[in-house]
């Protein structure tokens, strides 16, 4: 759910190292993972990847990730990718997808991650490619290999098809809660519907109070999860790696993945997208419920300065609603996919959004959903580098180090000191990030992780799991730094309910 890589300024994006430079620059956001030599390079866990550890218990602290053994002499890592629920991604510097943590009991994440455990090994990939990006959503993976390719797997309805299926059904039926105290992905991970099944889909609750979130959200029944359960097996709603059919001439550089949708960056600064979105987070302006064959999205083209009233556009008298003023920008050089919202970022360092906003996640200062991709006007003169999106909310960083979050804030992911929500883009000014200059950015489910240009890690957020790295499992609404003895930073990626850092020793 992260934005990928910063290098803290504009870069030559190549499709590999030292490999054929591509058509434009795209500032490539979020780690230094490119650069350097990736012998000694380090990789950390923590939080729940249950099956990283034979009690399967949550991991507090940071715990260094064990090489694969033989015949992968001579492994090192290039990357890390995060991962999806309940297991965890990196790409080693031969461009194999490596993964780890799952357990044979966790239904779907089990089958996307590879069915690998406490030792990390490669994905079958049906490509000898050499990888540079994965991302990983609720239950679906994707990967771009190094001459612009694009493979995903996992659910069945985030793999492309070819199929457009109409308008999103505007059924919200309130349903009970899937919930079990001792299985945490019961919480969030929906099983795909079935052929015949309703759609009402969405995140259920993590257990933990919140009546209003309970109100707002729309559910699926324990009853309804049971007869798919008892009428579908895991496989069948599965898809093997596949690879994705785009335009003649496209050339993926980079992609993320949300809840139940993808979007993917061409090296020329288009933005593709697919999979669900019924909430308006592929941008196409509707509810379009599935779009299973990529499609462009049209961000600067058609995007429009927000509803803002309190923008800088605005207060200078220019009445902006409903206007079609072009965006700051030619091109896009970041994408982020959260939950079921998306935020790309402009050459120019313009921030847009669209998707769901139930809880101001898209920043535009209303809870209103986004269907088409919309400038962010409150940041309009603050140059965005990076951005990652959250379950709930979204956190971005400036070319001058500063970080700005919105969105859902129920358990301090946001990192304002407080616990509420916040419609639009709250500046950072936390006395443990004075003097500190971000530049990186992940998120979570509900937690939030940044890296600095002094090679430090921090974290906020829910950390009933220990996904915060701080050694225990309480809450923290600023951000905290985790302490790693002897290393540098060089980039972190958020999984729904853990951590990783690649770090190289002093």
């Amino acid at each position: 759910m992260d934005m990928e890589r910063d290098r803290g300024g504009k870069a030559d994006v190549r499709m590999a190292e030292d490999e054929e430079e591509v058509v434009v620059d795209v500032d490539v956001v979020a780690g230094e993972s490119g650069s350097g030599s990736g012998r000694d390079r380090l990789v950390f866990m923590w939080g729940y990847l249950p099956g990283a550890s034979r009690q399967r218990a949550p991991l507090l602290s940071p715990v260094s990730v064990r090489l694969p053994p033989s015949p992968a002499a001579g492994f090192s890592w290039r990357d890390v990718c995060g991962g999806g629920c309940g297991f965890a991604m990196a790409i080693s510097d031969t461009g194999k997808l490596i993964t780890w943590g799952s357990t044979d009991d966790l239904g779907q994440s089990y089958i996307t991650s590879g069915k690998h455990g406490e030792i990390p090994e490669p994905f079958p990939l049906p490509t000898e490619a050499s990888l540079v990006r994965a991302a990983a959503g609720w239950a679906h993976c994707v990967a771009v290999t190094d001459h612009g390719k694009v493979y995903t797997w996992g659910w069945k309805e985030c793999i492309p098809s070819g199929k457009v299926v109409g308008d999103s059904a505007t059924s919200d039926v309130q349903e009970k809660d899937v919930y079990d105290g001792t299985n945490p992905f019961l919480g969030e991970q929906v099983r795909p519907r079935s052929q015949t099944s309703k759609v009402v889909g969405g995140s259920g609750s993590d257990g933990r109070g919140g009546g209003d979130d309970n109100a707002k959200r729309r559910r699926v029944s324990a009853g309804k999860q049971a007869a798919e359960s008892s009428t579908s097996s895991e496989e069948s709603l599965s898809a093997l790696p596949c690879l994705v059919t785009l335009n003649i001439g496209v050339r993926i550089a980079t992609v993320a993945a949300g809840g139940r949708h993808t979007l993917a960056l061409s090296d020329v600064g288009q933005v593709w997208g697919w999979g669900y979105g019924g909430e308006g987070q592929l941008g196409l302006g509707s509810r379009i419920r599935m779009v299973s064959s990529p499609h462009p999205i049209p961000c600067i083209e058609l995007s429009t300065y927000a509803k803002d009233r309190s923008s800088p556009l605005s207060r200078t008298g220019m009445h902006l609603e409903g206007h079609g003023f072009r965006v700051p920008g030619n091109y896009i050089k970041g994408i982020a996919c959260g939950g079921r919202h998306s935020a790309v970022i402009t050459d120019a360092g313009a921030l847009l959004t669209f998707g769901w906003g139930l809880y101001g996640q898209c920043g535009q200062g209303s809870k209103d959903d986004e269907l088409s991709p919309i400038c962010v006007s409150s940041l309009l003169g603050v140059r965005i580098e990076g951005v990652a999106a959250g379950l709930w909310h979204t956190v971005c960083i400036s070319a001058d180090g500063n970080v700005h979050s919105f969105g859902g804030n129920q358990f301090g992911q946001l990192g304002t000191g407080v616990d509420r929500d916040e419609v639009l883009p709250k500046l950072l000014d936390a006395s443990s990030l004075e003097n500190i200059h971000a530049k990186g950015v992940s998120c979570g489910a509900r937690h939030s992780a940044i890296i600095t240009v002094e090679g430090q890690v921090f974290c906020w957020g829910w950390n009933k799991y220990g996904q915060l790295g701080l050694g225990d499992v309480a809450d923290r609404n600023i951000p905290s730094e985790v302490k790693i003895d002897g290393c540098i930073a060089k980039n972190v990626a958020c999984g729904w309910w853990h951590t990783l850092l690649l770090a190289e020793p002093t």
